[in-house]
């Protein structure tokens, strides 16, 4: 994954880079190889181990906790850093990234009180394995609105296979 975990003295630059404006997003390539597959594209030749980690049920959360409760971001600026500024980075705004009049009504909300254990067991992402494996977080999705309709309930995905909808990009303003 790039970049990649760091240790406690990484984390706290990045901590502060998230503070200040340096950071314009926390955003995540979310990419749910199977530890198999990966190991098995890799036998000959490292390099073709694809890039990346699962983290799109994970990033929330670990921001949240890392960043809200710990005092190193404002929750203003966690919503910027997870909502806002990469729905405008990837050209989505303001249809994306806000809640106004004639956005798309997709709205989280978030229980900050919510403890939740990372794990492959607990998560909803079709992989083997999870780098935050035992992670204890407090702060999480309860309920989650896409284009005004439930689709996770107390934790729960609710919603129909198939549901999503494709949305090209737009040249970033």
């Amino acid at each position: 994954m790039s970049p990649p975990l760091r240790p406690k003295a990484g984390r706290r630059s990045c901590g502060a880079a998230s503070r200040r404006t340096t950071s314009r997003a926390v955003s995540t390539d979310h990419c749910p190889f199977c530890m198999k597959e990966q190991k098995e594209l890799g036998r000959a030749d490292f390099s073709k181990i694809p890039n990346g980690a699962p983290g799109i049920e994970t990033r929330m959360s670990l921001v949240y906790d890392g960043g809200v409760r710990t005092g190193y971001i404002s929750l203003n600026r966690f919503v910027e850093l997870t909502s806002t500024a990469p729905a405008k980075i990837f050209g989505l705004y303001p249809r994306k990234g806000t809640i106004a009049p004639g956005t798309d009504a997709d709205i989280v909300i978030f229980d900050p009180e919510r403890q939740l254990t990372l794990s492959v067991k607990t998560l909803h992402m079709k992989v083997d394995y999870n780098p935050y494996e035992g992670r204890q977080v407090r702060g999480a999705p309860d309920t989650v609105l896409s284009r005004g309709r439930v689709i996770v309930e107390a934790g729960r995905f609710v919603g129909r296979a198939g549901g999503g909808s494709f949305i090209k990009r737009q040249p970033r303003t």
